[in-house]
């Protein structure tokens, strides 16, 4: 307990500690604020004064930089004055120089006006004597081109004639010729059949000798003399691998005049031509023939005749030699199988067995094939199925999530108001639940 003496009255009372400090704290209040407002009305005094003599101040330095400001002011404009003077001064001394000038260019302009008016008139003399040469070199140039024109008239003429001349003798060459061919064409016609043919038979047999020759040295390439079987060809070529014929041609050559009544067709030889073959154990049979001349079946290159005998062939003389090269070459080729089977078979390979073995494997992959392709169409139909069911269900699926999107916006539009209209007991709970949430929060913001 604390006591305490009333400074008016003189009684002593008795306080507690918290009553105490209050008071205690009361009176130190009273005598800080007391403090405060003494010190701070000292500042203001002092702020007071100073802004005073600031202000005094400002007041002089602004009068002295007034009194600065009217001096410069002065000394500027007596600059401006004299240099107004000056200004006029060079205005004036500028004008007399401008007129001297103009007056300058006016004598110039005068002068070289003259000039030019003396030189347009030398000009206008040059170029009337240019223009009076100008004529005369034109009518010298017609002139000489009147007796230009006299000259290649003349030529022309000349030309006309050489051409004519050169056109009578090219229809004196041309009757010439023409009497020339029908000097041959009368001497072909007097040859025989026989001479005709032997003159194709010449050419193949020199194309032989000339270039096949050469690469088949020990080749057989004879007339067929032989006539014992009633019949004979004109050529039989033949050639060896090491001592064994591995090809072998029986060729008939035709040829046949223009003039010839009766045209043959290649056809018409054919059958002989396949006897002969027989007869002297050829393989392939070849017809070297000039008959039917316009057809584009034989002139378009190496005609095969399977379709009538086996291994014939029809040819223009041009594929006689290509024709010989490619059965050599694919009779050799069949040689070389020939050997190759002959190894095999010295070499104790069952070629029955494994062409059974083949078959058999043939069989079984055809087997194969098609339980797999069955499989296959099999898989690809359930594939089908299954992509028709998975549609249905795609399409539920969109229409399922077309459903929860309804939902959705029902349940986004569904509002308190919206449950208790025409519902008042609802309405009145909602009401209640709300100013109880109301209360608790204003009992939370008073604590």
């Amino acid at each position: 307990m604390k006591q305490i003496q009333c400074p008016k009255c003189g009684s002593i009372f008795s306080v507690d500690d918290n009553d105490y400090a209050s008071i205690v704290s009361q009176v130190r209040n009273i005598e800080f604020n007391q403090e405060i407002e003494r010190q701070q009305a000292e500042i203001e005094k002092r702020f007071d004064i100073e802004k005073q003599n600031l202000r005094m101040q400002y007041n002089q330095a602004l009068d002295q930089q007034k009194g600065q400001n009217t001096l410069e002011l002065q000394k500027r404009d007596a600059e401006i004055e004299r240099l107004k003077s000056d200004l006029a001064n060079i205005a004036s001394n500028e004008q007399l120089k401008y007129n001297a000038l103009l007056a300058e260019q006016r004598n110039e302009t005068t002068r070289v006006k003259a000039e030019m008016q003396q030189s347009m008139q030398q000009q206008s003399q040059a170029h009337e004597r240019q223009l009076y040469e100008k004529q005369s070199q034109i009518e010298a140039l017609r002139n000489d081109l009147s007796r230009n024109d006299e000259r290649v008239k003349l030529a022309v003429l000349e030309e006309q004639n050489k051409a004519q001349q050169t056109i009578q003798q090219k229809e004196q060459d041309i009757a010439s010729l023409r009497s020339e061919i029908d000097i041959m064409r009368n001497m072909k016609a007097r040859l025989s059949t026989k001479m005709v043919g032997e003159t194709l038979e010449i050419h193949c047999n020199t194309q032989f000798n000339t270039l096949i020759r050469p690469l088949l040295p020990n080749a057989y390439f004879e007339k067929d003399n032989d006539a014992s079987g009633g019949s004979k060809g004109d050529f039989i070529f033949r050639d060896f691998d090491n001592g064994t014929e591995y090809v072998s041609i029986m060729f008939e050559m035709k040829n046949e005049v223009e003039e010839t009544e009766r045209k043959h067709r290649n056809e018409d030889f054919l059958d002989k031509l396949h006897r002969d073959r027989e007869a002297k154990h050829c393989e392939y049979a070849v017809l070297v023939s000039m008959l039917e001349t316009e057809s584009e079946l034989y002139n378009s290159g190496i005609v095969d005749m399977s379709r009538r005998h086996p291994k014939m062939y029809v040819i223009r003389p041009q594929f006689f030699i290509p024709l010989i090269t490619l059965l050599v070459q694919t009779s050799k080729k069949a040689v070389e199988y020939q050997r190759q089977l002959e190894i095999a078979q010295r070499q104790s390979i069952d070629v029955t067995n494994f062409e059974k073995k083949i078959n058999d494997f043939k069989e079984g992959f055809a087997r194969n094939y098609n339980i797999a392709s069955k499989k296959l169409f099999d898989a690809v139909d359930q594939i089908d199925r299954a992509i028709g069911q998975l549609q249905k269900i795609k399409e539920n699926l969109l229409g399922s999530e077309n459903q929860l999107r309804i939902a959705n916006d029902k349940a986004d539009g569904l509002t308190i108001k919206k449950l208790t209209y025409n519902n008042p007991t609802m309405k009145a709970m909602f009401k209640e639940a709300q100013n109880a949430t109301e209360n608790d929060d204003k009992t939370t913001d008073n604590e």
